[in-house]
């Protein structure tokens, strides 16, 4: 199910989108990322992982995606030296894992990705969008999952 959410948010993404995966080690984010991967039709999303030693993957698809992840940083101001505001303005997806950890150097307008662990192999995502951009983008996944429903 996470998969597929992330699916869904890839379909439906924008660009400029920024999102903010908080949550536990091991509770899904990259997973997440390879479900929005596919939805931005990443040739292969396995080749998806976890950018925590790197701290920044590139995938190519229907927009850019640039993964981040603040998880080994020991400082929020190594965040801010990538200089990630050249990334949340151009035309990909951005997605940063650990969020929580750099969230003075996130935009405003982001979708926030909550995982909560409730079990070996169950998780709760809880999605909340902090301005236009990510409400409408959040508006178009709430829309898709209810014909998605519908249609079941």
């Amino acid at each position: 199910m996470t998969m597929a959410v992330g699916a869904a948010l890839g379909r439906c993404a924008t660009p400029g989108l920024v999102a903010a995966l908080v949550g536990p080690l091991g509770a899904g984010k990259t997973q997440f990322v390879r479900g929005v991967a596919r939805g931005l039709e990443v040739e292969d999303e396995r080749l998806v992982s976890s950018p925590t030693f790197v701290l920044l993957q590139e995938y190519a698809g229907r927009l850019p995606i640039y993964h981040f992840d603040a998880y080994r940083l020991s400082a929020p101001e190594q965040f801010g030296s990538l200089g990630p505001e050249e990334y949340f303005d151009s035309d990909g997806v951005c997605l940063v894992e650990w969020a929580d950890r750099v969230a003075d150097y996130l935009p405003q307008d982001r979708v926030v990705v909550r995982f909560d662990v409730h079990g070996p192999t169950i998780r709760r995502l809880t999605l909340a969008a902090s301005g236009p951009r990510s409400a409408g983008v959040l508006m178009l996944v709430r829309q898709a999952a209810h014909e998605f429903t519908a249609a079941s």
